[in-house]
C-alpha cells in the first residue's frame, strides 16, 4: 500500500519535517511582559509529543508596541531567547520541528485578552511603550482608539527589529519562522489600500503597499540561516480591497527573497474570515493554497477548517498545497495525527510518538487485536 501523503516526509531547504501535518499559530496570551512561561512549553510540547511534524509557536512581537495584550509573547531583547530555547529543545527532543512567527499589531494592539472581553485597553491602564500605531491614523473596525501614523524613519527602524528578532529566533534554536502578515495586523495593514492612505513609497500603489513586506522578509532571510525555511502567512482575501490575484503577485516576488511556502489564511481587516458568498465549510481556504501554489510557483500551507484525516490527505494528493496546518482541531485533540495515521493506514506509534508512549501504544494494539474480537464473540454468542 502506497504510504499516505500526509505521513510522507517533506526537506524544505535543510530541515525535514517527519510528516505533512503543522500546528498553526495560536496565541495563548500567557506570557508575562513578552517572556515565555511554563504554560508555552507545556502547550507547544503536547502538540510535539503528539505526533505533528511542525510546531509552529504563537505569533512573538518583535517590539513591545507591537504586543496584541499584556500576554503576547515577545522576542524585542535578548532576555527572551531562553523561555523560547526550552521550548524549541523539548519540542525537538520530541521528533519535532520547533517553529515560530514573528509579528507586530500594529493599530490591533493594547487590548484585553479575548476571554477578557478583547476591547481596547483605556489609555490609562497602558504601559510604558506601547503606543498605537498604524501605516495611517485610521482606526480599525472594532472601534479601537486612533492609531499615529508611522513616520518613514519609524517603518525602517520596524525592518530592523523583525530582522533583530530572526537572529534572536536562530539563537533560540528555531527552525522554521513564519513572517505573519495576515488577520488585519500590521503588515497586513500596509498591504490593504483600506488601512493604508500613506502617500510615501510605502503606500499609494499596489507596490508601495507591498514594500514593507517585502523589505521585512528580505531583512529577515538576510539574517536567517539559508539552511532554515521561512514561511510568510498571508490573509489571501481580505474583503477589504486585498484579493487573491495581489495576494498570487505578492508571493511570486516573495519567493525569489528567499519565501518557501506560503501560510494561507483569510480575512481580519474587517473582523471576519472571508468566506465569499456561501458559509462557512470544510477547507474553506483550501482554493486559496490551490491557487498561489499554481500562479506564484511557491509551495502552500492550507488551513482553516481541516479537520479529518481523509480531508486532510485528499488536498495534498489533488496536489491543492504542500503542508496541512491544524490549530483548533489539534487544540480538542493533540493527538490528532496518531488517529489520522491510523484511519490513513499508516503506523499510528513508532514514527510519530516518543518512546515512552509508543511503547503503551504498542501494547493497547496487541490487547485490541487479542482480546476484543474474542470478547465481543464470547458476548454474541452468549
Amino acid at each position: 500500500m502506497t504510504a499516505p501523503l500526509l505521513f510522507t516526509p517533506l526537506t524544505i531547504r535543510g530541515v525535514t519535517l517527519k510528516n505533512r501535518i503543522v500546528v498553526a499559530p495560536m496565541h495563548q496570551y500567557a506570557a508575562n511582559r513578552g517572556y515565555a512561561t511554563d504554560w508555552h512549553l507545556m502547550n507547544a510540547g503536547r502538540y510535539a509529543a503528539g505526533g505533528a511534524g511542525l510546531v509552529i509557536m504563537e505569533s512573538t512581537k518583535v517590539e513591545r508596541r507591537g504586543c496584541g495584550t499584556h500576554g503576547d509573547l515577545g522576542l524585542w531583547e535578548d532576555g527572551q531567547i531562553p523561555g523560547l530555547a526550552r521550548c524549541a529543545a523539548f519540542i525537538k527532543a520530541q521528533d519535532a520541528v520547533p517553529g515560530l512567527q514573528l509579528g507586530h499589531s500594529g493599530r490591533k494592539a493594547r487590548r484585553f485578552r479575548p476571554w477578557e472581553g478583547g476591547g481596547p485597553l483605556p489609555a490609562e491602564a497602558a504601559e510604558d511603550d506601547w503606543e498605537l500605531v498604524a501605516p495611517s491614523a485610521l482606526a480599525s473596525p472594532e472601534s479601537d482608539p486612533l492609531p499615529r501614523a508611522l513616520t518613514r524613519a519609524e517603518v525602517q527602524d520596524l525592518v530592523q527589529r523583525w530582522a533583530d528578532a530572526a537572529r534572536r529566533a536562530d539563537q533560540a534554536g528555531i527552525e522554521v519562522l513564519e513572517v505573519h502578515g495576515a488577520h488585519g495586523y500590521l503588515i497586513h495593514q500596509f498591504l490593504s489600500p483600506f488601512s493604508n492612505l500613506r502617500n510615501d513609497e510605502y503606500g499609494g500603489s499596489e507596490e508601495g503597499r507591498m514594500r514593507f513586506c517585502l523589505e521585512v522578509v528580505e531583512a529577515v532571510r538576510a539574517v536567517w540561516p539559508a539552511e532554515k525555511p521561512l514561511f510568510l502567512r498571508l490573509s489571501v482575501e481580505d474583503d477589504a480591497g486585498w484579493d487573491v490575484a495581489q495576494s498570487a503577485r505578492l508571493a511570486a516576488l516573495a519567493r525569489p527573497l528567499g519565501v518557501d511556502v506560503v501560510d494561507c489564511s483569510s480575512g481580519g481587516m474587517r473582523g471576519a474570515p472571508v468566506v465569499g458568498t456561501g458559509p462557512i465549510t470544510y477547507g474553506y481556504q483550501v482554493p486559496y493554497a490551490e491557487r498561489l501554489r499554481r500562479e506564484a510557483g511557491i509551495a502552500t500551507m492550507a488551513v482553516g477548517l481541516i479537520v479529518h484525516a481523509d480531508q486532510a490527505e485528499g488536498i495534498l494528493q489533488r496536489g491543492e498545497a504542500d503542508l496541512i496546518a491544524l490549530a483548533r482541531e489539534l487544540l480538542y485533540n493533540p493527538h490528532w495525527p496518531m488517529d489520522a495515521a491510523q484511519k490513513l493506514g499508516a503506523d499510528p506509534r513508532f514514527a510519530l510518538v516518543p518512546p515512552a508512549q509508543a511503547y503503551w501504544l504498542e501494547k493497547r494494539a496487541r490487547q485490541v487485536k487479542e482480546l476484543v474480537p474474542s470478547t465481543w464473540r464470547e458476548r454474541l454468542d452468549g
